[in-house]
């Protein structure tokens, strides 16, 4: 059984960790619930988990993790109790952080009720136009939340890398694979399983029709003010897998993609998770973009022991590599 979580609720932090609280945290889980600073850039809490023995005055990495409540709701204590179990309990995410003795880091996205369409914890279409300071540019908020934790944990003699790890599944990982694209030069490796088949693609069309994004790059350029780094892009060290029993489809529903998005990816990419999948293994390698694909073959839409052992192995070749 694990040791009991610590729940620390910081409001200010730098300077205020003592030899003595540092030792004290790190005698068991740790779960650092930090509240939101919009003067830093992010409108929304996140939390730090900290396993049990991770290493002080080393080099490290942090590991992100996106939240996935699985439902919308207008309540922020439904989106935080999610939150706080990814983090802490029922994760791939948790594994990783547990088995590497690496800190996670969750933010508490919403996924509102009220807005039923705006599917952000899939880092969807809708969400990037989005002008709410509360959801606006939630990439740009985690990129914020990250900086934060790493003073943080500086703070805790924790030191991280430049670079950090992602993984994700179901939605996660579809949030996940989509900020890899927008910031690709921040990412030292990353993980991802369960997404639908449906990855985004590294071209503007696909038979004569134009990809914006989430499917393409045909508009990234306008949304993100900047171009595509591909060369980056292929560096990264990725593992993606999905289970052969998976046909949970997003692909079909309103509040992952509207009817033009849902016909281009029906007829262009594939009408199944597994046909997507396999046509989206093609057009990466065709773009040079080369991650391990892994196909399960007894498993569905959820991950298993020997995946989760598997993504860990990943991870931590990633570790020793320079």
């Amino acid at each position: 059984m694990k040791s009991i979580i610590t729940v620390v609720f910081i409001m200010t932090y730098l300077g205020s960790f003592t030899q003595n609280l540092i030792e004290q945290t790190l005698k068991k889980d740790s779960l650092l619930i930090i509240k939101k600073n919009p003067e830093k850039g992010f409108h929304n809490d996140y939390i730090l988990f900290i396993p049990k023995g991770t290493p002080l005055n080393q080099k490290t990495y942090l590991l992100v993790e996106p939240n996935n409540t699985g439902k919308i709701s207008d309540s922020m204590d439904v989106h935080k109790q999610y939150a706080i179990d990814l983090a802490s309990v029922s994760s791939v995410g948790n594994n990783i952080a547990t088995e590497l003795k690496i800190p996670l880091l969750v933010p508490i996205f919403p996924r509102p009720e009220s807005q039923p369409l705006m599917y952000t914890h899939a880092l969807d279409r809708d969400v990037m136009l989005e002008k709410s300071s509360q959801l606006k540019r939630l990439d740009l908020q985690l990129l914020e939340m990250i900086t934060d934790a790493k003073r943080i944990l500086m703070a805790m003699n924790i030191l991280v890398a430049p670079k950090f790890f992602m993984n994700g599944f179901s939605a996660s990982a579809t949030f996940t694979n989509r900020f890899s694209f927008i910031d690709p030069e921040k990412i030292k490796a990353l993980a991802i399983g369960g997404f639908n088949g449906e990855l985004v693609l590294p071209q503007n069309q696909k038979n004569g029709i134009k990809l914006n994004y989430p499917i393409g790059i045909n508009d990234f350029q306008k949304l993100f003010s900047k171009k595509f780094n591909i060369d980056v892009y292929q560096s990264i060290p990725q593992f993606i897998y999905m289970g052969k029993l998976d046909d949970n489809d997003a692909v079909q529903f309103d509040d992952a993609y509207d009817d033009n998005e849902r016909k281009i990816i029906n007829d262009n990419i594939g009408r199944t998770v597994q046909e997507r999948y396999m046509e989206c293994q093609k057009i990466y390698q065709e773009n040079k973009i080369t991650p391990i694909f892994k196909t399960y073959e007894t498993v569905g839409h959820w991950t298993t022991s020997d995946v989760n052992l598997e993504v860990i192995k990943f991870f931590m070749s990633q570790m020793q590599e320079k």
